[in-house]
Formats: structure tokens, C-alpha cells, sequence
């Protein structure tokens, strides 16, 4: 219930022509990070947007279970990796309780579930199913990215569900699992991964999502929407941040494109934002739709200055 009252507040804000400052206190906008490409880039769009609007907008290194802590506990305002459901059941009272907010969905039509190489798939492997029986080309070993983040793949193994009670998660990061499953490829070793979309490696690599995860990931190969949550509050004391951030939606063509910048061009994740604001003027321009800057001025005019659009 609470959840869909703060999304009428928003749908209200939104559909509002009337543009209000917040108030000073609303200056600081902390944002959570977790590490992933994905939330880099869209986090630090969110900076870059929120920093030419007046706002000092920061971005702090967490895992997952504690992003949700320190929302709770009103230590972060902001988190844009409420990737659902695969999170629903481990997070789940936070919502319940109230101690989180959802601001809006910021994307739609992701995927996320074990990959591998299409070499790979070519041999036999397009299920969770078929890879028991290619226990030794696996080493036994699914790579995934950091604590927090492998719960389904942790549950699995510990009921042993497709056969898979005596393999191994390997708990790392994004960067490192990514630097596996490169090194693999190059050897055109076998390797199974935490794969999803958005994500450069779906253009870097030839890969095959394995069906048959329903359980731990979903249907759809772990079809997923991102949220946008925030603490408890959030949307009432800061109403134009709030509106900004329930603005503020991507695509899987967008994130794709902006994720290589970072990842294979060797851009900042700021350089890789500005970039991709720069190159998108439309979405610029439904993103600041009834925003306003800090204190109360027009959004656009005034990010098109700070951008040197």
C-alpha cells in the first residue's frame, strides 16, 4: 500500500506543469554503488544532471544487502539497482515495512541468468540441466560477481538443483568475473558466468543464456525491470529530486553503448555520461520534463549551459 501511495505522489508530481524548488536540505543527494557498470553509468547520469541543477550529488561503494541497510537507516537517499524480481524474495521487508520508496522504473526488458560462450552451447549446453554432465570441462565452477549478489546461484547449490550440489560459486566482482570469462574465451575454454543485459559483453561476446533457471532467476532468462527506490520520505521532502529521478528512464540500447565507453573505450564513467547526454538530446529533455533547478529556475536551460550544449 505504501509503495502505490508513493507512486501516486509521484504520478501527481509528474503530471504537473508546476516547477518547484526544494528545499536546501535537499542539496546532498547520496547516491548507493555497487560496483556495476550499469548503475555507474546511470548513477553518474544522474550526478551529472543533478550537480548542473545545484545539487551535490555523491555516489558511495556498497554491496547489495547494505544498500538497502543504509537506506533504511537513512544513511543513502537514492539507489538505482532494484533489478526485480531477482531481488524480491531477500529484500522483500524493506518494502513491506516502508523503510524504502519506489521512485520509478528507470528499465525495462533485461535479462540476467548463467551464460556461456556460444562455443559452448554449440557443444551441448543450453540449459542449467547440461551442465552436471559437464562437470570436469567446468572445473565445477559458476563465476559470479560480488557477496550479496549470487543468493539464487547460493540457494541452488545448497538444494542441490540440477545436480549442482557439489560445484562452487565463485564470488569476485563484475570486473574480475568479466576478466574470467575473456581469458576463457580467448583459450576457448568452458566457462558458465552471471550473465545479463545491459551489459557491453552481449556486443564483446557470442554468448548463449542458459533456459531452465526459472527457479533461481525467473522466466524470460531472469527478465527483469530496474527500480528506482529511495528512503523512506524521500519523494515528500524532496519532491523535484524525486521527480527528476522518476524522470530519469534508459533503454538496453543506451546502456549498452554507454557501458562500452567505460568498459571498452576506457572512459570515466563521467565521461561515458556526459557523452551519452550529449548524444541524446530527446531523452535529455524527458528526463528535466517539470524539474527545476535547485532553486526554483527552468532544468534545461540551465544543464544545457553546464554541459556546453
Amino acid at each position: 500500500m505504501r509503495t502505490t501511495l508513493v507512486l501516486a505522489l509521484l504520478s501527481a508530481l509528474v503530471a504537473s506543469p508546476v516547477m518547484a524548488a526544494d528545499a536546501s536540505q535537499c542539496r546532498k543527494v547520496r547516491m548507493a554503488d555497487l560496483g556495476w557498470t550499469d548503475i555507474a553509468l546511470t548513477n553518474t547520469t544522474a550526478e551529472v544532471i543533478l550537480d548542473a541543477l545545484g545539487y551535490d550529488a555523491s555516489q558511495t561503494l556498497l554491496g547489495l544487502g547494505v544498500a538497502y541497510s543504509a537506506l533504511k537507516e537513512n544513511d543513502m537517499d537514492v539507489f538505482l539497482g532494484n533489478w526485480r524480481p531477482v531481488q524480491d524474495e531477500e529484500y522483500k521487508s524493506y518494502f513491506d515495512e516502508g523503510s524504502v520508496e519506489v521512485l520509478g522504473v528507470n528499465l525495462e526488458g533485461a535479462k540476467y541468468t548463467l551464460a556461456v560462450p556460444q562455443y559452448v552451447a554449440d557443444q551441448g549446453i543450453k540449459s542449467f540441466d547440461d551442465l552436471a554432465s559437464h562437470a570436469d570441462q567446468f572445473g565445477r565452477k559458476i563465476y559470479g560477481i560480488e557477496a550479496g549478489s549470487n543468493k539464487p546461484l547460493l540457494d541452488m547449490v545448497a538444494a542441490n538443483r540440477h545436480g549442482l550440489g557439489d560445484w562452487q560459486i565463485i564470488e569476485s566482482s563484475e570486473a574480475a568475473m568479466l576478466t574470467q570469462v575473456a581469458n576463457s574465451v580467448a583459450d576457448k575454454g568452458w566457462v558458465v558466468f552471471l550473465g545479463w543485459e545491459p551489459h557491453p559483453m552481449n556486443l564483446d561476446y557470442k554468448i548463449t543464456y542458459l533456459s531452465g533457471g526459472d527457479v533461481e532467476f525467473g522466466p524470460n532468462f531472469g527478465g527483469a525491470t530496474v527500480r528506482t527506490i529511495a528512503r523512506k520520505g524521500f519523494s515528500a521532502q524532496c519532491p523535484n529530486a524525486a521527480r527528476l529521478f522518476a524522470n530519469l528512464a534508459f533503454d538496453l540500447d543506451y546502456e549498452n553503448h554507454g557501458m562500452r565507453m567505460i568498459l571498452g573505450d576506457g572512459k570515466s564513467a563521467d565521461e561515458a555520461a556526459r557523452e551519452m547526454i550529449k548524444r541524446n538530446p530527446d531523452k535529455l529533455a524527458k528526463w528535466l520534463d517539470g524539474v527545476s533547478t535547485l532553486d526554483g529556475q527552468p532544468a534545461l536551460p540551465a544543464v544545457k549551459s553546464a554541459l556546453g550544449l
